[in-house]
């Protein structure tokens, strides 16, 4: 059967980079659409570069699986291709009596989860560790880390690039369509050079716009509608010198980790992600969002000056509604969920993608062999 090519990854972030090298790398024809001028400048070009080792997610999800492989396997990556990376770990800190009875089940969840390194600390350990904390209590987390993104995205598209995947930019997905005769995609590209292209297997990782794009090839399936949530996270940005040499996270709340401390390759300190419930995709900063920025931060580090906290970035988590229920998990959907042989739709990837993005590629080129 002739085709213009093998695979068609929609979607050039992190999670479409590390899927096309993995394909690649196994032998497949890959060619990757990204609408905008260059690869990774949404979602994967907007967030915390940390790299997470699995703590949070409940036991047997996708999260906790994806993101303990993942990290695993990137720490290996970024040693072997010379990513910059620093494994500088982090601290779950406890700052009312309530917090601190969360923080044993945080632990035997991630014990759970095969993350069997984390320790609970007494105050006075955490802040020997961390002078200018304040906490009751703290979980310390050697094995969470930084890494530089955007050195990330450019090796995984060296790696499929040296395994002859191409990286087609400008080139946005209007729709697609599916021949129930001889099961062949046809992908339609819009922009300057508008075209179709056939091809026998389509990995849908689109971010924001997956949903959008699956839809019209799942309306004839039984499966609920998979509909997209945009919750906004905004970043301040610390003037002056980090007050930790790792990364300082509260006690988790409803829909994010919390406005948490990340330190950067540079040195350089951040606070965010908030949450934010948004109807479209804005990412400027409001500078007023900052005086709650200065409370949550001033309960695990007193010491935050006045004024010193400047407007950032955001970033938006592709949250996913299944049916009329948030989904709370990432969502990787395949022929045993849709019956449609070579599409493999990725909704909801949000944090952990970045760490998982290695474990999710592994995942997929599995889900095609069967």
């Amino acid at each position: 059967m002739t085709t213009d090519c093998e695979c068609i990854v929609i979607g050039a972030g992190v999670i479409g980079l590390a899927i096309a090298a993995e394909l690649a790398a196994t032998g497949h024809d890959v060619l990757i659409l990204e609408r905008e001028a260059a690869f990774g400048t949404v979602t994967s070009a907007r967030n915390s570069e940390v790299i997470h080792a699995g703590i949070y997610y409940p036991a047997g999800s996708l999260k906790a699986r994806l993101c303990v492989q993942g990290r695993k396997a990137l720490y290996d990556y970024c040693r072997e291709h010379q990513v910059e990376h620093a494994q500088c770990g982090k601290l779950i800190v406890a700052t009312s009596p309530a917090q601190v009875e969360q923080l044993a089940s945080i632990r035997g969840r991630a014990v759970t989860n095969g993350v069997e390194d984390v320790q609970l600390l007494s105050a006075g350990e955490a802040v020997t560790m961390e002078p200018q904390l304040h906490c009751l209590a703290a979980l310390h987390s050697p094995s969470t880390g930084i890494i530089d993104s955007h050195a990330l995205m450019l090796s995984l598209l060296g790696e499929g690039e040296r395994h002859g995947a191409m990286l087609a930019t400008r080139s946005p997905v209007t729709g697609m369509s599916r021949d129930s005769a001889d099961g062949v995609f046809t992908v339609h590209v819009g922009g300057e050079n508008a075209m179709s292209l056939t091809t026998l297997r389509v990995i849908n990782a689109a971010g924001h716009g997956a949903c959008t794009l699956a839809a019209p090839l799942l309306e004839a399936g039984s499966q609920p509608a998979v509909t997209p949530v945009l919750s906004k996270g905004n970043y301040f940005r610390l003037s002056g010198k980090a007050p930790f040499s790792r990364l300082v996270y509260p006690v988790p709340e409803v829909g994010g980790l919390g406005v948490h401390i990340t330190v950067d390759l540079a040195g350089k300190a951040r606070f965010g992600p908030d949450v934010e419930a948004v109807s479209e995709e804005n990412y400027t900063v409001d500078p007023s969002r900052s005086a709650d920025f200065y409370a949550a931060v001033r309960a695990y580090w007193p010491g935050l000056p006045d004024n010193s906290l400047a407007p950032d970035y955001a970033g938006i988590r592709p949250k996913i509604r299944v049916g009329s229920a948030l989904y709370p998990d990432f969502l990787i959907q395949s022929q045993s969920e849709h019956g449609l042989p070579g599409l493999v739709n990725l909704f909801g990837i949000e944090s952990p993608g970045l760490t998982a993005c290695l474990a999710i590629a592994s995942e997929v080129n599995r889900l095609l062999a069967h």
